[in-house]
């Protein structure tokens, strides 16, 4: 489980540090995300958990008349975000929960995010909120992972730490939160939202490439993660051992330059009622 308070602090920081690469493993998903929020009306775009900034600034590319505010918890992300766009970006960046947010004189008419709407504490609350402080008729795309079994990244790593429980609460706040379509469908309707699409998109999720392709990987696994905590938490040979174990799975997804594992999300859309 990943809760607010997390992103707040190491999470977040992490995350911050290593925006570059969080940014090419998700590379695949944007670019199909955008597909699909460009076919989508809004001028005045609000970016959920936007992170880093990635999205974001995509969009202010692809709409440069459009107002555009992404909103994190993460002080670190937003900070990150923020030096990302420079002075004369059109997207700016707040630190905030969207649960809760009450922006002035913006009345959002698109809501954008990718990965970011999986760690609502009471998610029907948080997008009934949205949907509250949004201009009529406002649209609504976002992206989430599908299940773990359907991620052989996360279930790859699962398998290297031996005794570790699974999760007993399949909904918690977290990055499989809303692996369950129904559950999406649920929500939102709940929330009053209509028009819902579910759509599954497969992509690659790239944690390494070029020269150093499994240096990288390694590394990255050490920081972002569910291997993460852990590694931080062992020393001497007990690090080692998983060191080693991290290393020998990542041998053996890499391919030509490239360690790449594949990946299943739902892209969702809906509107306002």
């Amino acid at each position: 489980m990943t809760g607010k308070s997390e992103w707040q602090d190491r999470v977040g920081k992490a995350w911050a540090q290593s925006w570059q690469l969080t940014d090419r493993s998700f590379a695949g998903l944007t670019g199909e995300l955008l597909h699909v929020i460009a076919a989508l009306p809004g001028s005045r775009v609000a970016d959920i958990g936007c992170g880093a900034g990635e999205l974001s600034l995509a969009l202010s590319r692809q709409r440069p008349e459009a107002q555009i505010i992404g909103v994190d918890v993460s002080p670190d992300l937003v900070e990150m975000a923020n030096d990302r766009a420079g002075p004369n970006s059109a997207a700016r960046f707040l630190c905030a929960d969207a649960a809760s947010w009450e922006p002035e004189g913006f009345a959002p008419d698109l809501y954008v995010s990718r990965h970011g709407v999986m760690f609502f504490d009471d998610p029907v609350a948080a997008f009934t909120h949205l949907r509250t402080i949004s201009a009529p008729d406002a649209r609504l795309a976002f992206s989430c992972f599908r299940s773990r079994e359907e991620n052989p990244w996360m279930t790859g790593l699962a398998a290297l730490l031996p005794g570790v429980p699974a999760p007993t609460d399949p909904y918690a706040p977290g990055p499989f939160a809303f692996a369950d379509p129904e559950r999406i469908s649920d929500i939102l309707t709940q929330a009053g939202w209509s028009g819902i699409r579910i759509e599954p998109c497969d992509f690659a999720y790239v944690a390494g490439s070029g020269d150093e392709a499994e240096a990288q990987a390694a590394d990255f696994f050490a920081r972002i993660g569910p291997l993460a905590p852990v590694i931080r938490q062992l020393h001497g040979e007990a690090r080692k051992v998983l060191a080693d174990r991290l290393a020998g799975w990542i041998r053996r997804n890499a391919r030509e330059g490239v360690v790449a594992f594949a990946a299943a999300a739902w892209i969702v859309t809906a509107r306002r009622d």
